[in-house]
């Protein structure tokens, strides 16, 4: 079957009018399913109405995922820490994920918190499809393990991750997308490196048994490369397209500032891309 036009999103982190944007351009791109590499939550403000979304995008019998293939949402670190512990977070990202405990389930309906708790507690940290593997860190450690450009210099650990593929090979999946860093690019297993600025492609990813490709699809919640505007990935088993796009900043920074647990530096760094 032809691999399905797939909108790949990552580290959404509670916010809510970059969420919007990104999906309604997706659509507009006429992409035929939904893939959240996780960090639904944690940060932002409105981690419950985040995951009202993706849990209807990834789901075609939703009103939100009408007319899509089905899709799916893996575990980021920030749902892990939800679920357990928060313990080796920074503070503000420990007490983001605190306040987040509590908003996900207050004010609402019982059974329809318990949906929310119950789609979390679920969330696998790795799919491998034929053509594909998707982890919210990397190969070696799906939810935990940050692919940062550095790293295209660091032979040793590229060279571990990539072989950590070689797992796969059996689905062919010489492609892997992550999210985690916030950064967008593009490793290749012969040392190239890659990092997208702009909205940009569609270009052939050529990856193969020989030279295995890694992409970091950025983020659309918090995007940490300088650049304020989300990024997401586009992909169709063959080319990758990166989209960045402006979203409403202020309206995000405003939803921030106006939870009083949340630190103000959550809502400061949105501007700067940081």
């Amino acid at each position: 079957m032809p691999y399905p036009k797939t909108a790949i999103i990552s580290d959404l982190h509670g916010n809510w009018p970059a969420l919007q944007v990104a999906v309604a351009d997706a659509r507009s791109r006429g992409v035929q399913r939904m893939v959240c590499l996780g960090d639904v939550v944690g940060y932002g403000a409105k981690p419950r109405e985040c995951l009202e979304l993706v849990m209807g995008l990834i789901d075609p019998a939703s009103t939100e995922g009408a007319g899509l293939q089905a899709g799916f949402c893996l575990m980021g670190n920030h749902e892990y820490a939800l679920l357990n512990s928060a313990e080796d977070f920074n503070p503000n990202a420990r007490a983001a994920i605190e306040w987040t405990r509590g908003a996900i389930s207050r004010g609402i309906d019982a059974a329809r918190a318990d949906q929310y708790w119950e789609f979390l507690s679920k969330l696998e940290p790795l799919v491998v499809e034929p053509g594909a593997l998707y982890v919210h860190g990397s190969p070696r450690d799906p939810v935990r393990e940050y692919m940062l450009p550095r790293d295209s210099r660091d032979t040793e650990k590229m060279q571990a991750v990539f072989g950590r593929m070689r797992a796969f090979d059996q689905y062919s999946a010489f492609a892997c997308f992550v999210g985690h860093s916030h950064v967008p690019a593009i490793f290749y297993e012969d040392g190239r490196f890659y990092r997208p600025k702009q909205t940009e492609g569609p270009y052939a990813l050529a990856a193969s048994a020989e030279n295995r490709a890694l992409v970091n699809v950025g983020s659309v919640g918090q995007p940490r490369d300088g650049d304020p505007r989300l990024s997401y990935a586009v992909y169709d088993g063959e080319n990758v397209t990166f989209v960045r796009l402006e979203y409403d900043v202020a309206l995000a920074q405003n939803d921030i500032r106006a939870v009083g647990e949340l630190p103000a530096y959550l809502a400061e760094r949105l501007e700067k891309g940081q």
